[in-house]
């Protein structure tokens, strides 16, 4: 789940990416760049039974989590049969009548991010042209987790009729997409020098809901036009599929567009809001944006990982100490979630609705 933008343009100076949670970001040029380049980290390694194995890919975590909030994750055992079926259903899913993708239309379920989001539905930051791009979420289910607590807990995603193996398709790839984000929460307990299972209450019914997006090439400027403007994700961390079209883009500290191109059977994987907060902003949630002028259609899946709604979003201890307090009010996940879900939902031009949340 993405989060709302807006963007100003000073003259002479940087544009500004003022973000609904309050942070500010700049960026002197619309035009990206390759001469700056995302780490790429062999993931291999996770699943690998020595500690110190595990221990050295935790610190280059660390590192990339801390710098730029952005790295390739590679070798990661993934087969890649799971992700071209889930390209497959989504190119399926996009070419359906717009009455029929309407049927499981978002707005029918309040304070979630699941169903159809139209095409050119949001503007997040505010350009001439509105975002050209469509989505469709779905949300864990735990009748989908081999490891789930409680699998009678009832399911909040929508799904079209009429489109045999379309969700079993989509839940094949999450289902493994699912089993690496847990081993991966323990990586990052490492990396954040804490106990290998520190996390492990937190994901035992996680918050994992993930997208299918469909991206048709930009005919407008990039001044005038995002395939999604610039933003930073909800959750603890995402993982994103992407097709050879390229177009996803990563705003440096400096200031500058870095594109993340496609590597073929690679994830980019990102910090998200969550984590930047429990983890007092040691981790850092970077804005990024997708701008597709590869002259074809984009398609991509991102998995959004994250806490138990139920548990506190609180300081990691690592990360806090009488010189470095929580910088954030502790909160339960889930009052973070509907939070985010609803001031998303609101901008949506299908589904207006008046007045807006107060930032948190």
């Amino acid at each position: 789940m993405s989060q709302t933008t807006t963007v100003t343009e000073a003259r002479p100076g940087p544009r500004t990416v003022k973000l609904m949670n309050g942070s500010v970001y700049s960026f002197y040029s619309n035009e990206s760049t390759t001469l700056e380049k995302i780490p790429t980290i062999d993931a291999s390694r996770v699943w690998s039974e020595k500690l110190e194995d595990r221990q050295a890919i935790a610190e280059e975590i660390r590192e990339a989590s801390r710098n730029i909030g952005f790295f390739y994750l590679v070798n990661h055992g993934i087969d890649q049969k799971y992700a071209d079926e889930v390209m497959n259903q989504a190119k399926r899913f996009f070419a359906l009548p717009e009455e029929k993708k309407m049927e499981v239309f978002t707005g029918q379920v309040p304070n979630e991010y699941v169903g159809f989001h139209p095409m050119e539905c949001y503007n997040r930051n505010g350009w001439k042209h509105q975002d050209l791009s469509e989505a469709f979420n779905w949300a864990y289910d735990p009748a989908e987790d081999p490891e789930a607590v409680d699998k009678s807990e009832p399911s909040i995603s929508i799904w079209p009729s009429d489109l045999p193996g379309f969700r079993e398709g989509l839940y094949g790839y999450h289902t493994q997409l699912l089993r690496l984000a847990r081993r991966l929460t323990r990586i990052f307990a490492l990396a954040l020098h804490l106990p290998e299972d520190y996390f492990d209450e937190y994901v035992r019914r996680p918050e994992a809901g993930m997208r299918i997006l469909h991206y048709p090439e930009q005919k407008h400027s990039v001044e005038d036009q995002n395939g999604i403007g610039a933003h930073t994700d909800a959750e603890c961390f995402t993982i994103v599929t992407q097709d050879s079209a390229g177009g996803l883009e990563v705003l440096s500290k400096g200031g500058t567009w870095i594109k993340a191109e496609p590597m073929p059977g690679s994830f980019v994987v990102n910090i998200a809001d969550c984590f930047m907060r429990q983890t007092n902003d040691f981790f850092v949630s970077t804005v990024h944006r997708v701008i597709n002028k590869s002259g074809r259609e984009r398609y991509s899946a991102p998995f959004f990982f994250g806490f138990d709604r139920n548990k506190l979003l609180e300081a990691v201890p690592t990360c806090v100490s009488e010189e470095n307090p929580m910088k954030y009010p502790v909160m339960v996940n889930r009052e973070y979630y509907e939070w985010r879900s609803n001031i998303q939902k609101r901008s949506n031009a299908y589904n207006p609705k008046e007045g807006d949340a107060e930032a948190q």
